[in-house]
C-alpha cells in the first residue's frame, strides 16, 4: 500500500469511528538500509541499486501497526559507513542550514527530512554516531537507543554488534512517541531485549524527580580533529566548546544536580571503534558475491572473476577501504595486535562509563569537535572525518542510549548539538534531561532557510 492509499485508509477508518493507532495519519521517512517491503533498498550503493524488499523490517512494521504513514526512504553513506553523507553512490547530500555544507552522516538523508519540514519523523540507524552527529548538524533531536531494545531485523547489516536502529523528530515529545511505537520486543531477532517496550508516561514520571548530569571537567579535543584556522571558523569553534557548559548551566537551573567527570579517552574509542566495526564490515559485505543477489558482474570466467568483478563495480571507495581495514585486522598474523586488542579497550570503556554512570543518571557530552564543515572538506582525509565520531563512539562501544538534541547556534548561524549518554535501558531519563534543556530554550528550535 502507498503513502496516499494508507492515509485514505486512516481517513475512512477514522470517519467510521474505528480505533486508530498512536502515530496515525503521521508521515514517516526512512533511512535507506532498513527494509520496507516492495521499495527498493539501495543502501546507497551500486551493489543494491535494484534490490527490491521482500519484507518489512520489524522496526516498519511496528510503525504501520502504530498508524504512521511511511512516505519515502532518504539518502545515506553506502552501506551507512560515513559521516557527511557525501559517499552515497547515488547523490551528495547537503545541509538545510547552508547547503555549502554536509549533513552529517550516514543518516543525513533522515535529518534533512526531518530539519525541512518534509516529515515530523524518521528512522535512521546509529553505528558510531550516524543518528546524533546529522541530527547535532542539522538542528533536531536524534535518539540511539540501548542496544537491542529495537529489533534489528530488516536493518542491513554494517557492524552487528555496534548497529542501532535510531530516531530522529523535532521534538522531544514526538521522539518519545515515537520510541514507544518502535520498541517492541522481537522473537525474529536474537538480540532483541525482551523487556524493550517503553512508554511515554515514564517521561513524565520523573517531571519532579532530582536527576544528576555528569558534565567533562575539561573537554578533550581529539588529535587532528579537523578544526580549520579561518578567523569564521575559529569564532564558531570557540561558540562549539562553550556549548556544553551553556547547556549544563540551563539544566542546573531546571534543577538537576551537576558532576564534574572525567571520560574515557576519545582518540582511544575511535581507533578501537573503527577497528572493530571495519573488522564486522568485511564479514557482513562478503555475502555481497554477485550470486546470491544484488550486482551481478563478469561472471564468464569462473567465480573468482565474478567475485572480483561484482565487489570492485558495486562497492565506493570508503566501503572498500573499510573492508580492507577489518579483512586485515582479523588476519592470522594481526588478528591478537589490532581486533582483539580493540575489543579488550571496548570492556574497559564498558566497565569505566557503568562505574560513572552509577554515580550520574547521565552524562552531558559534545557529538563533535566542530559543527557542520563544508563539503569536500575532508574526502580526501579519512582520519579527519572519523574523528567527527570522536564523541559518539563511546554509546555504540558501551551499549547504552545517547540522545542529540538541539543547543544553539554557532557564530556561522550553524547548528550546535549536544548529547546526553545514559544507563542501558535509560532512554526515559534522558528524554526527561532533554525536555528539562528544551523548556529552558523556548521549545522547539525554528526552521532552517530551506525548508517545506
Amino acid at each position: 500500500m502507498g503513502a496516499l492509499d494508507a492515509a485514505r485508509s486512516i481517513d475512512r477508518r477514522r470517519r467510521a469511528g474505528e480505533p486508530l493507532g498512536p502515530l496515525a495519519g503521521v508521515p514517516v521517512a526512512v533511512k535507506d538500509n532498513i527494509l520496507v517491503r516492495g521499495c527498493r533498498c539501495t543502501c546507497g550503493s551500486r551493489m543494491l541499486e535494484r534490490w527490491v524488499a521482500p519484507d518489512d523490517a520489524a522496526v516498519v512494521s511496528a510503525l504501520r501497526a502504530a498508524g504512521a504513514v511511511l512516505v519515502g526512504k532518504t539518502n545515506l553513506d553506502e552501506f551507512a559507513m560515513g559521516s557527511s553523507t557525501e559517499h552515497s553512490a547515488f547523490a551528495v547530500a547537503r545541509n538545510p542550514w547552508d547547503p555549502s555544507r554536509v549533513p552529517g552522516g550516514s543518516s543525513g538523508g533522515s535529518a534533512i527530512a526531518v530539519a525541512a519540514r518534509i516529515v515530523p519523523a524518521a528512522l535512521g540507524s546509529d553505528t558510531g554516531g550516524s543518528v546524533r552527529l546529522p541530527a547535532a548538524y542539522c538542528g533536531v533531536y536524534g535518539l540511539k537507543p540501548t542496544w537491542g531494545r529495537l529489533s534489528r531485523r530488516g536493518l542491513v547489516a554494517f557492524a552487528s554488534s555496534l548497529d542501532q536502529v535510531g530516531l530522529f523528530a523535532r521534538s522531544v515529545e514526538d521522539l518519545a512517541l515515537l520510541l514507544a511505537a518502535t520498541a517492541v520486543h522481537d522473537p525474529g531477532d536474537s538480540t532483541s531485549v525482551t523487556d524493550a517496550a517503553f512508554a511515554a508516561a515514564e517521561v513524565a514520571a520523573l517531571r519532579d524527580r532530582p536527576l544528576r548530569v555528569g558534565v567533562m571537567r575539561s573537554v578533550p579535543a581529539p588529535e587532528g580533529a579537523g578544526c580549520t584556522t579561518r578567523p569564521a571558523a575559529q569564532a564558531a569553534a570557540g561558540t562549539q566548546a562553550a556549548a556544553p557548559e551553556g547547556a549544563a548551566r540551563r539544566l542546573a537551573a531546571a534543577g538537576c544536580e551537576l558532576v564534574e567527570v572525567d571520560i574515557p579517552s576519545p582518540d582511544q574509542a575511535v581507533a578501537a571503534y573503527y577497528l572493530i566495526a571495519a573488522a564486522e564490515a568485511s564479514a557482513n559485505l562478503a555475502r555481497y558475491d554477485g550470486v546470491r543477489y544484488g550486482l551481478r558482474r563478469g561472471g564468464g570466467g569462473g567465480i573468482d572473476p565474478l567475485w572480483e568483478s561484482t565487489r570492485r563495480e558495486g562497492f565506493g571507495a570508503e566501503v572498500k577501504r573499510r573492508i580492507m581495514l577489518g579483512t586485515f585486522a582479523l588476519s592470522a598474523g594481526h588478528y591478537e595486535a589490532y581486533y582483539d586488542k580493540a575489543q579488550r579497550v571496548r570492556a574497559v570503556f564498558r566497565r569505566q562509563v557503568h562505574a560513572l554512570l552509577e554515580r550520574v543518571d547521565a552524562l552531558l557530552l559534545p557529538v563533535s569537535p566542530t559543527t557542520a564543515f563544508p563539503l569536500g572538506e575532508r574526502l580526501e582525509r579519512p582520519l579527519a572525518m572519523y574523528r567527527a565520531d570522536a564523541y559518539t563512539v563511546l554509546a555504540n562501544l558501551t551499549g547504552g542510549p545517547a540522545l542529540a538534541f538541539p543547543a544553539g547556534h554557532d557564530g556561522q548561524g550553524l547548528p550546535i548539538g549536544l548529547q546526553l549518554v545514559g544507563r542501558p535501558m535509560g532512554e526515559a531519563v534522558l528524554l526527561e534531561l532533554a525536555r528539562r534543556h528544551a523548556g529552558s530554550q523556548g521549545g522547539t528550535p525554528p526552521p532552517p532557510p530551506i525548508h517545506a
